[in-house]
């Protein structure tokens, strides 16, 4: 289960590009995003997270942290940030603790197949560390701006 509005964030320390980690304590007093994507590379994935870092400055105006979470290795991530020049942080959650706890992780489908894997949802977390609007099954086009809409007016 998604975390419901109102709820405090799920605490995560995850690795991340670059080397090093991430973790909900890093963003203490400020509002962040927590957008996560199925595969790193991927058509979506990598629409939504460059949409996500073309707004770094707009979101940096309201406060709002983003970072990007999938269950990809760390040396994925390096490569995918790298490919397109991607400056927002992205956290790699390989064990799927942090997935699972964030309610992402679960039973997906595609042409008739069952199987296992992240669901694309967006998390915004207010500065008091409890989740102020989830966004679920997401949609990519214009969904970058939308929640930058929703941070600003937090």
């Amino acid at each position: 289960m998604v975390p419901a509005v109102g709820a405090k964030a799920p605490v995560f320390t995850l690795p991340r590009d670059g080397g090093g980690t991430i973790s909900l304590a890093d963003f203490k007093g400020r509002k962040l995003v927590l957008y996560f994507y199925p595969k790193a590379d991927t058509p979506g994935c990598t629409k939504e997270s460059i949409a996500f870092s073309s707004l770094k400055g707009a979101f940096a105006k309201a406060d709002t942290e983003v970072v990007g979470v999938s269950a990809d290795p760390v040396k994925a991530q390096d490569k995918f940030r790298d490919k397109h020049k991607l400056g927002i942080p992205l956290a790699s959650d390989e064990t799927k603790k942090m997935l699972t706890s964030y309610g992402v992780w679960g039973e997906k489908s595609m042409y008739g197949r069952k199987f296992m894997g992240v669901r694309r949802t967006t998390v915004l977390i207010d500065r008091e560390g409890r989740v102020a609007q989830v966004w679920e099954n997401v949609k990519v086009d214009g969904h970058a701006d939308a929640v930058l809409e929703a941070a600003k007016a937090l």
